[in-house]
């Protein structure tokens, strides 16, 4: 089965950046779509970013278009989210899992990497 384990995250002043890493292992990661979403205390999972198996197609939520960026190396088993321009409002825990770019499912998500903005 594939095993997903997020990292990267930290405590970042309002307008900075962090990358966040995901790296899979027990399978090889071009077969499956894979993405982040993210969930704060007190609010509903958001579904943040989705990146299909080539890394040719990819989806954001609205609340993060035009700062995060999504991407992948199958050859490293690794995806990747940049955060840029960060807000207070991306206060959460960020998990890597599986996803699909033309729906809005979320499975075999691993530990999640705690993201902090605040000055």
């Amino acid at each position: 089965q594939l095993q997903l384990v997020g990292s990267g995250g930290g405590l970042v002043q309002p307008g900075g950046s962090l990358r966040l890493s995901c790296a899979a292992s027990g399978f090889a990661l071009d077969y499956y779509d894979i993405g982040w979403f993210r969930q704060a205390p007190g609010k509903e999972r958001e579904g943040v970013s989705c990146i299909s198996m080539s890394g040719g197609s990819t989806k954001y939520a609205d609340s993060v278009k035009g700062r995060f960026t999504i991407s992948r190396d199958n050859a490293k088993n690794m995806t990747y989210l940049q955060m840029n321009s960060l807000k207070p409002e991306d206060t959460a825990v960020y998990f890597c899992a599986q996803c699909e770019v033309s729906g809005s499912s979320w499975w075999n998500w691993g530990q999640g990497t705690q993201v902090t903005v605040s000055s």
